[in-house]
This record gives structure tokens, sequence and C-alpha cells, in this order.
């Protein structure tokens, strides 16, 4: 069975060969306006989660795969730092600072994908998917930790047993993180 590739398809903006895709935020950063109720990329890629996270090997259909492997190496993140919250804001706060922490982007040298994503070739640009990179982990950790803790305020099991997988046998942050 393949794994599942993003619907996005044709991005309007790309860096490297990263697409920049709008998504629903209240977090101040340069992405692109979301016009739609639809689900946006990280809503796809919490769907897809689950089944993409097993496959040790991904095929790049198009620069929005790049951006859905980077979510879905993101949550992996995520969960690993839920399982030592107790509750719901407990986890939100951790979700805030690991999202501002300093993190390698496609071209840094600790960056795990450098092979599959090629670096910006300006400094602007570098500045620029910093910054959006940046707010999309923001949003992803607001939407995982409400994936992960609901209404009820305790954590699912169901979502945390997936911190040990490593989705590509990649991770974005080093060994012992």
């Amino acid at each position: 069975m393949p794994a599942y590739h993003s619907n996005f398809l044709g991005p309007e903006q790309v860096v490297g060969n990263m697409a920049i895709l709008p998504f629903r935020t209240n977090f101040r950063g340069p992405a692109p306006p979301y016009l739609s109720s639809d689900q946006d990329i990280i809503d796809e890629t919490l769907y897809y989660f689950k089944a993409n996270v097993f496959f040790r090997t991904y095929e790049i259909k198009s620069e929005s795969d790049r951006l859905l492997i980077y979510i879905t190496l993101y949550i992996t993140e995520c969960l690993k730092k839920l399982q030592r919250c107790s509750n719901k804001n407990q986890a939100q706060n951790e979700m805030y600072t690991l999202a501002i922490s300093r993190f390698d982007i496609p071209g840094d040298a600790g960056f795990p994908l450098n092979s599959v994503y090629s670096k910006p070739e300006k400094a602007a640009e570098v500045d620029f998917l910093r910054s959006y990179l940046t707010q999309l982990r923001q949003e992803v950790g607001l939407r995982v930790c409400e994936k992960v803790f609901g209404n009820s305020g305790k954590p699912s099991k169901w979502w945390l047993c997936f911190a040990k997988r490593k989705f590509m046998d990649k991770a974005l942050s080093g060994p012992g993180q």
C-alpha cells in the first residue's frame, strides 16, 4: 500500500523546493492567508499521520509533499514532548517553547533531510522560510495538543503511542534530544 500524498498541488510560492502553503492560524507570520473553510495542509497531515508514520520510504510527487514530510516529522517531535505532560496547559506551554526554539532548516548542517530539500538561494529566502516554519510549528503544536488532550484534559494513549515511531527513519531533533 502506498503512502498518502498531499492533495495540495501546484503551490503558488516555493522556497528552495518546499511549498509555501496557506493555513488557518492566529499566530503572526508570513504564511499566506487561508481563505477556505476546507481542511488545510496541517489538517491533512494530522489526518494522514497515523498511516504515513509507518513508512520507511516516501516518494515525493510535489513540493507540497515536502511540506507534508516536514509537518509529519514535527508532529513526532511534538508527541515526544507531550509524553512528559500531565495536563493540557502544561502541554500548550511545551508546544510553544518547542515551536520558537532554535531549529535547523533545509540547507543547515543539522537538518536531517538535506538530500530531499534544497537550500534557499538568498538570505531573504532563508529568513522567510525560518519565520514561515516558526509560524507553522506554532500552529501544528496547538493542533496536536488539541488532538492529544481533547476536551477531557487527559492525554490520549492512541496518539502518544506514535511518539516512538520514526517516519522515514528520520527525526528533526538530534539523538538524545
